[in-house]
C-alpha cells in the first residue's frame, strides 16, 4: 500500500459526504480515476479527495491533472522508494531544529512554525532539503482529522540575513507544493520580514503560481497577534507569538 500525501483510506459515505454534492467534479474525478488507473495500475490504491486535489489545481482540465498526477506518482516511486522518509536521511535538517508543529486553526487544519534565521546551507545540499520538505508534508498529513486536507504555516524570518538566504532551497520546496503536494497549503503566515529578505522574494515570487500567491500574507510586526487570531485560537497558537502552545519539533510529533 502506498503511504503519504497520496493516500487517505477512508469509507466511502464519509468521503461521498467530503466530495459533497459537486457533480461535475464527481464525473471529472470518475473520468481522471479511469484514465490514470490505464497508465498506472498503482492509482486505484488513491481515494478520490486525492484525485480532486489535482483537478482543482489545474482547473478540472481532466487531461492536465492526470498528466500531474501521473508524474507525482512516478516521482513518489523515486525520491520516496521506501514509502517514507527517514530522519537518519536528514541529520543535518533535523540538526536546525528549524520547524515545528502543533495546534490546529479554526477550520481543524495543522498550524506548521518553520523559523528561517535557523536555516543553513549545509553539506546535505538541496537533496536533502527536499527529503526533509517530503518527510514535513508526511508528518502534517498524518495529524490531518478526516476530511481535512489543509495546513497553516507560520514562517518567521526573525534574524533572517544573507547568511541564512538559499534561493535554491526556496525554489525547491516551491516546486514541491505546487507540482507534488496541490491544494495542501491552506495559508502561509509570513512574519517578522526583515527589509533584506525582499531581495531574495523578488527572485522567488515569479515562480510562484497565482493560486499559491493567493494564501501567502504578510504579516506586519504591530498586527501579528490580531492578524494570528483571525485564524487561530489563543489557546491553539504557538507561545512566541501570545498563545498557549510551546513549540514542539517535527521530528518529536
Amino acid at each position: 500500500m502506498m503511504n503519504s500525501d497520496n493516500i487517505n483510506h477512508s469509507n466511502g459515505n464519509q468521503e461521498q459526504d467530503n466530495l459533497g454534492s459537486n457533480e461535475i467534479e464527481k464525473t471529472k474525478i470518475c473520468l481522471m480515476r479511469t484514465f490514470v488507473e490505464a497508465q498506472d495500475p498503482s492509482s486505484k490504491e488513491v481515494d478520490d479527495l486525492t484525485l480532486r486535489r489535482f483537478l482543482r489545481a489545474r482547473d478540472l482540465d481532466v487531461e492536465k491533472a492526470s498528466a500531474m498526477f501521473l508524474k507525482y506518482l512516478k516521482w513518489r516511486r523515486s525520491f520516496v522508494p521506501n514509502g517514507s522518509i527517514s530522519p537518519l536521511e536528514l541529520k543535518n535538517e533535523i540538526q536546525q531544529n528549524k520547524m515545528f508543529l502543533q495546534g490546529s486553526d479554526k477550520k481543524g487544519r495543522p498550524v506548521g512554525v518553520l523559523l528561517a534565521g535557523r536555516h543553513f546551507q549545509h553539506k546535505g545540499g538541496v537533496d536533502e532539503f527536499k527529503r526533509f520538505i517530503v518527510y514535513i508534508f508526511d508528518k502534517i498529513f498524518a495529524r490531518m482529522p478526516p476530511g481535512q486536507e489543509k495546513f497553516l504555516v507560520i514562517g518567521d524570518l526573525e534574524g533572517w540575513g544573507y547568511a541564512n538566504c538559499d534561493i535554491r532551497a526556496y525554489l525547491a520546496a516551491l516546486s514541491l507544493v505546487q507540482d507534488y503536494f496541490p491544494e495542501r497549503l491552506g495559508k502561509l503566515f509570513i512574519v517578522h520580514a526583515p527589509y533584506i529578505f525582499m531581495a531574495a522574494w523578488k527572485i522567488v515570487y515569479p515562480f510562484i503560481d497565482i493560486k499559491t500567491r493567493n494564501k501567502i500574507v504578510f504579516v506586519e510586526n504591530k498586527k501579528l497577534k490580531s492578524t494570528l487570531l483571525e485564524e487561530i485560537e489563543e489557546s491553539q497558537l504557538p507561545e512566541t507569538y501570545g498563545g498557549q502552545l510551546p513549540l514542539i519539533p517535527i521530528q518529536d510529533t
